[in-house]
C-alpha cells in the first residue's frame, strides 16, 4: 500500500518523532511505500515549553521524511493538502495528542480525503488534554468530524471519541514496544555507565516533568522512614517543562539531596538503555493519563514497573504480575516500593514482563490500521 504519515519526525526529538520513525519502519517490513511528512514548523518557540525541540542525532537514512507542516500556516495546510491530496495515498496516517494542532490537521485532512480515495486515519493517543484550555472542545470536534476513523491507544480515549461522533469507525489498540533503544545490558555495566554506586538499588522516573506526571508525589513517597538506609536511590531523568522550584523544594523538606540523582535534561536516544537497564523498577506516580510509552521501554527492557491507576495505564500494567497498580497518592506508593524492596520482587515481576510482553507487537499495529482501512474502504 501507498502510506503517508502525518505526524512529528526528524529532526524533532522525543516520543511522538520516536514513534512515528518506528511505526514507518513497521510499513517499510510489511511491504508498504511509506512517506513521513512531518513539521518544518510544529510549536512556535515561545508556546514550547522545554530547551529544544530538536534533536542532535544525525537522520535516519532508511525513511523518507519531508519537512514541510506549518502548524501556523492556513497557506501552508491548503498547500500541502493539495499535494497529499495529488499524491494519493491509500492512507494518510495521522497523530493527534493536542487540540493546538486540530485547525492544521483538521484542514488538510479535509482536502486530500476530498480526492475520494485516500482514507484518513487517526492514531489518537490524547484527546482531552492533560492540561484543559479554552477552546479544547471545539477544536477537538473540528478534528475528529474530518477524518475517517480513529486507532485510539487507550480505552479512556476510546470512550472520549464518543462525545464528538459516536459512528465513525474505531479500534482500541495498544501502543508496541519501544524496541529501538538498543539491546539491554547488565544492570552493573549500566550503572558503571553512568557513574552510579554499584551498591545501590535504584527506581526511574522518566520522561518530561510536568505536575500531572506526580513526581511530587514520589518524592514524597521516597521520603518514607522504611525506604530510609536501605540503600536506594531514585533516578529522575528527564527535562523540566515547568518551574523546577518546588522539586526542589521537596527535596530540601526531606533531606534526600543524597538519595536523589538528578539527570534533569532531554536524555539522548543512545542513553535511555543505561538508565532503564541500571534501574529495579520503573516508577510512574502519575495524576491523571491516558497510556504512555514510558510503559513500552519499560517492556522493552523487561523492567518491573509501579504505576498509578489513572487512565489506561492498568489496562497494560497488569497489577502484582509486571508490578504494581496503586492510587496516585504517597502513602501507596511508599507501601508498594517498600514491599518491592523488602520482598525482592523483582525476579517474579521480571518473568512476569517477560510473558507479557508478546502482546505488543509492531505487526498488531499495522493490522489494526489495514483493517479500519478495508472497513471504510
Amino acid at each position: 500500500m501507498k502510506i503517508t504519515l502525518l505526524s512529528t519526525a526528524y529532526p524533532f526529538r522525543g516520543g511522538i518523532a520516536v514513534f512515528t520513525e518506528r511505526l514507518a519502519r513497521a510499513f517499510q517490513s510489511a511491504g508498504d511505500l511509506v512517506n513521513i511528512s512531518t513539521f518544518s514548523l510544529q510549536y512556535p518557540n515561545f508556546l514550547f515549553p522545554g530547551k529544544s525541540q530538536y534533536s542532535s542525532s544525525h537522520k535516519p537514512k532508511d525513511l523518507h521524511i519531508t519537512q514541510e507542516v506549518n502548524s501556523i500556516n492556513p497557506i501552508n495546510w491548503i498547500r500541502i493538502g493539495l499535494k497529499l491530496k495529488k499524491q494519493k495515498p491509500d492512507i494518510l496516517v495521522l497523530k493527534y495528542w493536542i487540540p493546538f494542532l486540530a485547525p492544521c490537521l483538521g484542514t488538510i485532512s479535509r482536502i486530500v480525503r476530498s480526492n475520494k480515495h485516500t482514507k484518513v486515519i487517526v492514531i489518537i493517543d490524547n484527546l482531552i488534554p492533560h492540561e484543559k484550555r479554552f477552546g479544547d472542545y471545539l477544536l477537538n470536534y473540528y478534528f475528529v468530524k474530518s477524518v475517517d476513523a480513529f486507532l485510539a491507544m487507550s480505552e479512556s480515549v476510546y470512550n472520549d471519541l464518543d462525545k464528538f461522533d459516536a459512528h465513525k469507525k474505531k479500534v482500541l489498540g495498544v501502543h508496541p514496544l519501544y524496541d529501538n533503544f538498543g539491546k539491554s545490558k547488565p544492570k552493573l555495566e549500566a550503572i558503571e555507565n553512568l557513574g552510579l554506586d554499584k551498591n545501590c538499588k535504584y527506581m526511574l522516573f522518566f520522561g518530561i516533568i510536568r505536575k500531572y506526571k506526580g513526581l511530587d508525589i514520589l518524592l514524597e513517597a521516597f521520603a518514607d522512614n522504611r525506604l530510609r538506609n536501605q540503600h536506594l536511590k531514585l533516578i529522575v531523568a528527564g527535562e523540566f517543562y515547568e518551574d523546577d522550584k518546588p522539586y526542589y523544594d521537596l527535596i530540601e523538606k526531606h533531606n534526600l539531596a543524597d538519595s536523589v540523582v538528578l539527570a534533569t535534561k532531554f536524555i539522548p536516544d543512545d542513553e535511555v538503555v543505561d538508565y532503564f537497564c541500571a534501574a529495579d523498577i520503573i516508577v510512574q506516580p502519575y495524576k491523571h493519563a491516558t497510556q504512555s510509552g514510558v510503559t513500552q521501554i519499560a517492556y522493552h527492557f523487561e523492567k518491573p514497573m509501579l504505576v498509578t491507576n489513572v487512565g489506561g495505564l492498568n489496562e497494560i500494567v497488569p497489577h502484582n504480575k509486571v508490578g504494581y497498580v496503586c492510587e496516585p497518592n504517597a502513602k501507596e506508593v511508599a507501601n508498594y516500593l517498600v514491599e518491592f524492596f523488602s520482598k525482592s520482587k523483582e525476579d517474579q515481576f521480571i518473568c512476569g514482563v517477560k510473558l507479557e510482553k508478546s502482546k505488543y507487537s509492531w505487526d498488531k499495529m499495522i493490522e489494526n490500521i489495514k483493517s479500519l482501512h478495508r472497513q471504510i474502504s
